[in-house]
């Protein structure tokens, strides 16, 4: 269980403002786990510090260094390409009791632990849902990190939904793979359905609603029940009926062969990413991303 009182009085730093940082945001602090007083933003796009300033009522600032000497918990929440900039800017200037955490996409802890030359670091990955605090959050820790620092951070990934924590690094490309990419594959299931219900006759409000609500009624349905999902299926398949009819058409296309071979493209993917990474990171430095 999450302890409530891990992130108290506790000052993080959002490096970068972009649409995670802002589920985390809102997330932390619609859960009163901190106040915005204890909570500053950088990012080089003014118009997003004055939009999450606005909203929010956080203190933003422009100068990325400036975040990182301030915060408790530094938060690395920017695209892959410019890390090569923030760490110009951050590197060397977090305080040495602070913890990094990276929500930043295929970048491995060396990589994070290089350009920040700090060794306190989480590693993270969030996927799209925790945009709406709906998100699976899969997260890893150096031997660094305190007991209540790994606190702080299952406390800060729980406000974008769910959370797991693993003890090996690499299960993050694993889950990159399944939690991370998954929502591309579920919103194509979606998106099939839905022109399936048009091509039957539906106008597309009425298939868009029909589709959205059946994923939303199965996913609760699956996350309550304790029987496997192959029993969940076969409840709604009759002998000789439509859904047997159905699956017998989605087998004959392989339609388990194609999702497996997916994930495992997702996966070699995130592994190939972390080495480019690592790559981008050892770039020389550009300062002021």
């Amino acid at each position: 269980m999450t302890n409530t009182h891990a992130l108290e009085n506790l000052q993080l730093a959002f490096i970068g403002a972009g649409a995670m940082a802002e589920a985390m945001i809102g997330g932390l602090l619609s859960r009163h786990q901190l106040s915005p007083e204890h909570i500053t933003a950088s990012d080089k796009h003014g118009e997003r510090l004055d939009d999450l300033r606005g909203r929010f009522g956080i203190r933003t600032t422009p100068d990325n260094g400036a975040a990182a000497r301030e915060g408790a918990v530094v938060v690395l929440a920017v695209k892959p390409q410019v890390l090569p900039a923030v760490f110009a800017d951050v590197g060397g200037k977090i305080r040495p009791d602070a913890l990094v955490l990276s929500i930043v996409a295929g970048t491995t802890i060396e990589s994070i632990a290089a350009g920040t030359r700090h060794r306190a670091i989480v590693r993270t990955m969030p996927n799209t849902p925790a945009q709406v605090g709906e998100g699976m959050t899969v997260w890893t820790a150096t031997a660094e990190v305190s007991a209540p620092q790994r606190e702080q951070a299952r406390a800060i990934v729980a406000a974008l939904g769910h959370q797991l924590h693993v003890d090996d690094e690499h299960f993050l490309d694993m889950a990159t793979a399944i939690s991370g990419t998954g929502p591309a594959y579920v919103f194509l299931l979606m998106e099939a359905l839905i022109d399936a219900a048009v091509h039957l006759g539906f106008s597309r409000a009425d298939a868009r609603e029909l589709v959205v609500q059946t994923i939303r009624g199965s996913a609760h349905f699956a996350e309550r029940s304790t029987v496997h999902p192959a029993e969940m299926r076969n409840m709604v398949t009759s002998p000789g009926g439509t859904s047997a009819d159905a699956l017998y058409q989605l087998e004959k296309g392989a339609f388990r062969t194609v999702i497996s071979k997916a994930v495992l493209a997702a996966y070699r993917r995130s592994v190939e990413l972390g080495r480019l990474s690592a790559k981008l990171a050892a770039a020389p430095p550009q300062p002021g991303a």
